[in-house]
Order: structure tokens, then C-alpha cells, then sequence
């Protein structure tokens, strides 16, 4: 017993398997979030890439002027906009699809799946150029339909709070598929013998909706929460190909701001406060949702 304990405390092949992963997030993630946690201490700019003797350390004068800034604030203020209307959109209609795909085993349910799945997969360049046909306000097919029942045109990316509703429908419809497989892979590890059990209780399908189905998925959906809350709150693809955070600045968002002060104005060091305050936000989300997660097993 000894010699095993021995040998398994002497086995180097567990370290061997785990240590590209260990390097790379090391080299492109760990490394780069200490050095741009000390960049955002500084003056940091194109001057001070090209000779390192031009920057300054400001201490936190870069987090001092990001709270003045009315910009930063109007993009915290549209990322909250984007959480709180795209998120739950998502985790509703990715549930909802998938529970509808679950009931079929025909080969036409399949095709849905990778219909549905199709979006996740599409580059986002080649999204933003048929939708931006669609939102066209002169000739696009969305206000064609509407001229259909005399209602006036919609500028859909010329207003912005219907800009900032323009890109959630954007977002939605492209990040439904991940989501979807997530629910799906969950709803068929469901043991039928709980679905049978409502059945002979006299359980009818909203009871076993509500009651056996979705307390079942509490896991899937937690996971799907988080990762959509993350997801949301870098928020950049859409408003950074469709309206580069216009009209009026009314559909930036903190991580597109962040990457115009650093790769538009070159304000590397401004850049890098700003980041680690929407870093700081990701985090004390995360934590309330895990904090909500360990009351809701501790019930």
C-alpha cells in the first residue's frame, strides 16, 4: 500500500496530459490580464509602444476619469439594456425550442435542430450584411411587410433605442443554437420513469411541464444563465458591425467602448481601466448567481 502511494505521488503523466492547457491559459489569458492590470496604471499609448521611456505611471488616474466619463456611463447603461431584455429572451425561446424539438424523433425534427443550430455557426460579417438588407429602412423586407398593413417605416438602426431593440433580435436569433443543444442534451438525460409517474398521478402536461420537466433542467439552466450573462455583457459583434455604437453613441456597449478608446484612439492604458471594471462587473455577477444557485440547493 505504501509502494502504490508512492508511485501514484511519483506519476508525472497526469502533469504531462494537463500541461498544454495549463500553458496556453497561462500565455494567452493569465499573463495578458496581469499585464494589462498593470497597464491600466499608466499613460500607455502609441508613443509608449514605440519607446517604453514615454510611458507614465498614473496610479488611478485612468479610473478617476472613467467615472466622469459620460460615455462610459451611457455604455454601462446599454449593457444593462442588453442583459436584461436579451438574456432572458434567450434562455426562454432556447428552452422553448428545445423542448418543442424533444417531443419529435422524425427526421424533420433533426433538420430543425440544425436549422436552429445554423446561426451559432454563421460569421457574424456575412449575419450583419442580410440583416442590414432586412432593417434597411427605404427597401428592407421588415419594412416592406409592415407598408403591407400601412404602417409607417421603422428606422431600425436610425433611432437608438429601436437600434438597441434591433440588435437584441439580432443577438437572440444567433445565439439561440448553442443554448438549444445545451436544453436538448438535458431533456433526453431526463429518466422517463419521472414522466411516467406524473402520468399515473393524473398529471397533465403543464403540471409536468412546471412540476417534474423544468426543476429537472435546474442545472442546464444555470449553466445557460451564466454563460449567457457573460456572453451578454461583452457585448460587441452586433453593435460593432451593424451601427459601430450609433446612432448617437445609444447603442455602445462597455466592451465596444473599450475597444475604440484602445484600438480607434489608441488609449491603451484608459482602455485597460475600462476593461477591468466590466472585468470586476462579470465577476460580482458570477457570484451573485452562484450565490443564488448554493440558497436555491441549500432549500
Amino acid at each position: 500500500m505504501g509502494n502504490g502511494f508512492k508511485f501514484s505521488k511519483n506519476n508525472k503523466h497526469p502533469y504531462v496530459f494537463i500541461a498544454p492547457a495549463v500553458i496556453i491559459l497561462t500565455v494567452f489569458s493569465i499573463i495578458p490580464i496581469i499585464v494589462a492590470f498593470f497597464i491600466s496604471f499608466t499613460d500607455l499609448d502609441l508613443k509608449g509602444l514605440a519607446d517604453w521611456s514615454n510611458i507614465s505611471f498614473i496610479g488611478l488616474e485612468n479610473y478617476s476619469k472613467l467615472i466622469t466619463d459620460d460615455l462610459f456611463h451611457k455604455s454601462i447603461i446599454n449593457t444593462l439594456f442588453y442583459v436584461v431584455i436579451g438574456v432572458p429572451l434567450v434562455i426562454i425561446f432556447s428552452l422553448g425550442i428545445a423542448l418543442l424539438l424533444n417531443y419529435g424523433t422524425s427526421s424533420l425534427f433533426k433538420v430543425f435542430r440544425g436549422v436552429y443550430y445554423m446561426p451559432s455557426i454563421t460569421n457574424i460579417i456575412a449575419v450583419a450584411v442580410i440583416w442590414g438588407f432586412l432593417y434597411n429602412t427605404e427597401y428592407g423586407l421588415f419594412n416592406y411587410l409592415l407598408s403591407l398593413l400601412d404602417v409607417d417605416k421603422i428606422p431600425w438602426l436610425g433611432e437608438p433605442t429601436i437600434a438597441k431593440l434591433s440588435l437584441i433580435v439580432l443577438a437572440v436569433w444567433k445565439g439561440i443554437g448553442i443554448n438549444m443543444i445545451i436544453f436538448l442534451a438535458a431533456l433526453q438525460g431526463i429518466p422517463k420513469s419521472y414522466y411516467e409517474a406524473a402520468e399515473m398521478d393524473g398529471a397533465n402536461r403543464l403540471q409536468v411541464l412546471f412540476n417534474v420537466t423544468i426543476p429537472l433542467l435546474r442545472y442546464a439552466t444555470f449553466f445557460v444563465t451564466i454563460t449567457t450573462l457573460i456572453g451578454w455583457l461583452q457585448f460587441f459583434e452586433e453593435p460593432f458591425v451593424m451601427t459601430n455604437g450609433g446612432p448617437l453613441d445609444g447603442t455602445i456597449s462597455m466592451a465596444l467602448f473599450i475597444y475604440k478608446k484602445g484600438f480607434q484612439f489608441s488609449e491603451f492604458g484608459y482602455a485597460a481601466a475600462g476593461s477591468f471594471i466590466l472585468f470586476i462587473f462579470i465577476i460580482m455577477i458570477t457570484l451573485f448567481q452562484f450565490k443564488l444557485r448554493k440558497s436555491d440547493t441549500e432549500y
